[in-house]
């Protein structure tokens, strides 16, 4: 089954004094590219954080939102380095003073500078309770965000078997008219030669010896038999249990080596025509698997 990689999930809980809320939204990205928001209580379990996406979402560009809030007055608790304030404050002054600023926000700034005020006194037992209730509902989220995948996968799966349909199709017409090909080829060959050495002096004999090495270069049915096979295989991926999306997108580039090479020895435009939807077809199928795990 396919996994797109546009997702979303959403949970939000509230345990006691706690409550969490965990958004993931996710586009299509070659690699697992996530970009984590989250309190700094938890600023240091981002790297585990990170190995649970890299585990459940695999690729795709992640943006995951963490939000904890807390009744708990311990859970709240910040202390102040006072020392720290003061020196900050003392040396915002003096360069308000250098500079003529005002000074009416240098309380709040010194406040809020760097290292003043830290978690230090949070009771450890209840921010471990927190991390736990905010691990549960980010695997909550993530759940809800491969769920969404995977209907968005369903969606892709029965366009690519479409398009896959499609170029089977225009093959089979191809197949049709290859008969048709070679009967005009070898009368556009014959009437050139004709016209260049006179109906009289026109040599059957070697003209048939040519025509038969002619049409051996231009022959496609291996091309056939190796398409066929190609479209097959991309069917039988397609309906695997684990999304393949870079086996597939494998496939594609060989689909479209196989259709490429038919089109340069058509030498026949109704031939040629059906070549053109072929590639048009294989674009949509590129375009589609870039959004495929």
């Amino acid at each position: 089954m396919l996994k797109s990689m546009t997702g979303y999930g959403l949970s939000k809980a509230q345990k006691g004094a706690m409550q969490v809320s965990v958004e993931i939204r996710s586009l299509n990205s070659k690699f697992l590219d996530a970009q984590i928001r989250l309190p700094r209580h938890l600023q240091d379990k981002e790297l585990e954080i990170r190995n649970i996406l890299n585990s459940e979402l695999v690729r795709g560009k992640v943006a995951v939102s963490i939000e904890m809030s807390s009744d708990d007055a311990e859970a709240s608790k910040q202390e102040v380095n006072h020392a720290l304030f003061k020196s900050y404050y003392n040396e915002y002054d003096q360069l308000a003073t250098e500079v003529g600023a005002e000074k009416r926000d240098l309380f709040r700034l010194a406040l809020h500078s760097p290292e003043v005020m830290s978690g230090s006194g949070i009771n450890e037992e209840v921010i471990t309770q927190q991390w736990e209730f905010t691990k549960e509902n980010l695997i909550a989220a993530i759940a809800h965000c491969n769920e969404f995948r995977e209907q968005e996968g369903a969606k892709l799966q029965s366009e690519l078997e479409s398009y896959i349909q499609n170029i089977g199709n225009y093959l089979n017409d191809i197949k049709a008219v290859e008969g048709e090909r070679l009967v005009s080829i070898r009368e556009r060959i014959e009437g050139h030669q004709k016209d260049l050495v006179g109906s009289d002096q026109f040599d059957v004999n070697r003209f048939e010896q040519e025509m038969i090495y002619f049409i051996e270069k231009l022959d496609v049915s291996e091309e056939f038999v190796r398409l066929s096979a190609h479209l097959d295989y991309f069917l039988e991926i397609l309906k695997e249990t684990n999304s393949q999306g870079k086996k597939l997108n494998f496939i594609s580039q060989e689909i479209g080596r196989e259709i490429n090479t038919i089109g340069s020895k058509a030498n026949y435009a109704p031939m040629q025509r059906f070549v053109v939807c072929m590639k048009d077809e294989l674009e949509k199928i590129k375009e589609q698997l870039l959004n495929v795990i």
